[in-house]
């Protein structure tokens, strides 16, 4: 029986050449002003080598006039050899200036053109070398962030994970909005074209090898679908996702989320709260922001603040994470501080934290 060929309607399937596009791995910003004068001056460069080789040697040249070769000549003679152009009016004459023509004036032409051209070579070279390093990225990833959805909820996660001292090229951003993956690839993120609710998608961002998934879409079916899809891949990676009702909450959990922030409400608690304890609002928002001021963190404890209370500690502690539970620094669970135990505490973000 002959089986029919495999369709590749998977994005997983494919090599790493045809996800040129779909991942962009992130690249160091030049300008393009900087870039053409860099080009110009590794030309400059070459034109200077091949003159003051034909200057040195300028006795086996032969110029047509006759008058012997100039420092002059030998400007005009690299200038019209490297550019191919080649009037003929002074050639070499000696067998010591033509094997110098074939052994460095010839690859000086090379060099002199490639540069030249060098914007064109860069755009068919990017496509080999981009493929490259997103088969090298794709062989080592682990552990890693991936965030579903760049609008103002996922910038948002991305900022915090950065002030967590996470690398940007630990941080995958999926989204449809290729806007938005450019803006996710200038800071130094890599990115992925393509819609979170689909597995194959979710697989070359690297959710089955992912320590945390950031459900960040803009509408709650979305959400519900990539949890599930993000869960099935990634059975232990912690999943957190957003919604705009309390209603799909349980919906989120039910799907795989280990934590669910519904967005709407949220903000509204804020605003209610900003009409009579404006000061109290100003708080919150200086612990949720990473930049400055107050943040809250979790580190694990150390030797000596086993057995203590977490209340008489420098740190003020909110709680603390046992087995993957969390508990209120007022609940009987916190009383005591045990081994493997992580502090939620509040710390104060300094300069050097950002």
């Amino acid at each position: 029986m002959i089986k029919p060929k495999r369709v590749f309607d998977s994005l997983n399937d494919r090599a790493e050449h045809d996800l040129v596009g779909v991942i962009r791995m992130p690249e160091s910003s030049v300008s393009p002003v900087a870039s053409i004068l860099r080009r110009v001056l590794w030309a400059l460069l070459a034109l200077f080598i091949a003159v003051m080789i034909v200057y040195l040697d300028r006795d086996g040249y032969r110029d047509v006039n006759e008058d012997g070769i100039s420092f002059l000549d030998a400007i005009y003679y690299a200038t019209v050899s490297l550019s191919t152009t080649g009037y003929g009016d002074i050639t070499p004459a000696s067998d010591s200036a033509r094997l110098i023509n074939i052994l460095v004036i010839t690859p000086l032409r090379i060099l002199f053109l490639i540069i030249l051209v060098g914007t064109t070579l860069a755009v068919l070279t990017e496509r080999s070398r981009q493929a490259f390093k997103i088969q090298r990225w794709r062989s080592k990833v682990r552990d890693h962030v991936v965030v579903v959805g760049y609008g103002t909820k996922g910038r948002s996660a991305v900022s915090a994970v950065l002030s967590d001292g996470v690398e940007p090229s630990r941080i995958v951003v999926v989204d449809t909005d290729q806007a938005m993956l450019d803006a996710a690839s200038m800071l130094g993120l890599v990115t992925v074209h393509g819609s979170g609710t689909r597995s194959d998608v979710l697989r070359v961002a690297g959710v089955p090898r992912a320590k945390s998934v950031v459900v960040a879409s803009s509408r709650d079916d979305s959400a519900v679908l990539i949890t599930l899809t993000a869960r099935e891949l990634a059975p232990n990676a912690q999943i957190v996702a957003a919604v705009r009702e309390t209603e799909n909450v349980h919906l989120l959990r039910q799907s795989g989320a280990n934590q669910v922030v519904v967005s709407s409400e949220t903000a509204g608690r804020l605003l209610g709260m900003a009409t009579h304890t404006p000061s109290v609002v100003g708080m919150v928002e200086d612990l949720i922001t990473p930049d400055e001021g107050l943040a809250i963190s979790e580190r694990e404890v150390e030797d000596s603040e086993v057995g203590g209370s977490p209340r008489h500690l420098t740190d003020i502690v909110l709680g603390l994470v046992r087995a993957g539970t969390l508990h209120r620094v007022d609940s009987a669970e916190a009383d005591a501080i045990e081994a493997g135990d992580r502090l939620l505490y509040i710390r104060k973000v300094t300069p050097a934290d950002d």
